[in-house]
C-alpha cells in the first residue's frame, strides 16, 4: 500500500505542476494608448513621405527646367552675337526683317527673365572665377584682372551659374 500512496502523491504533484495560470489581461485604458501611440507614428510616417514626395518632385521639375534652359542657352547666344555685327546699307525690307527677328530675340530673352535667368556682368568688372572663365590676357587700361571684352555670355538662375561667361581680362604687367 505504500508503493500505491506514493504512486497517487506522485500524479497529484504532477497535476499541480501541469496547472499554468493565465496571465492577466492588459488593461482596456493601456491597449488603447498602445493603439494610439502606434496610429500617431503612422499618421507621422505618412506626413513625412508626402513632404518628402513632394520636395522630391520639386527638385526633379526644377531639374529638367535647368537642362531645358541649358540647351537653348546656345540660340539666345547666337542671336545676340548676330545682332551684336550689324551690317552696313540694307534695303528695307532687310531692315524690317531684322526688326521681326530683334522682336524673336526680345521675347526669347523675356521668357529666359521670366523663369529668373540673368546675364552675368563682365566688362569693367573684376575677374570672379566662379563666374568667369578667362581665355586670354591684354594689355590695357585697369588693373590686372579687370574684364575688358566678353568672347560668350555667361547665365545664372537665381544664385546658380548656369554657364560661366568667357572674358579677356587685363595682363598683369609684372
Amino acid at each position: 500500500m505504500t508503493e500505491k500512496n506514493n504512486n497517487e502523491e506522485e500524479t497529484t504533484d504532477d497535476t499541480e505542476q501541469d496547472v499554468v495560470t493565465p496571465p492577466e489581461a492588459p488593461q482596456p485604458e493601456v491597449v488603447n494608448i498602445d493603439y494610439k501611440d502606434k496610429w500617431m507614428r503612422a499618421q507621422a510616417d505618412y506626413q513625412n513621405l508626402v513632404k518628402e514626395t513632394a520636395e522630391r518632385r520639386s527638385q526633379l521639375v526644377k531639374m529638367s527646367e535647368w537642362q531645358i534652359i541649358e540647351e537653348f542657352l546656345p540660340v539666345y547666344d547666337n542671336f545676340k552675337k548676330a545682332f551684336a555685327a550689324e551690317p552696313g546699307d540694307l534695303s528695307d525690307a532687310a531692315k524690317n526683317w531684322i526688326k521681326g527677328i530683334e522682336y524673336i530675340k526680345k521675347q526669347f530673352g523675356d521668357v529666359l527673365t521670366a523663369h529668373n535667368i540673368t546675364d552675368i556682368e563682365t566688362v569693367g568688372k573684376a575677374f570672379d572665377p566662379e563666374r568667369h572663365e578667362v581665355l586670354s590676357e591684354e594689355d590695357g587700361d585697369g588693373e590686372p584682372g579687370t574684364i575688358i571684352r566678353e568672347v560668350g555670355a555667361g547665365y545664372m538662375m537665381g544664385d546658380k551659374v548656369l554657364k560661366v561667361a568667357q572674358v579677356i581680362v587685363v595682363k598683369d604687367n609684372e
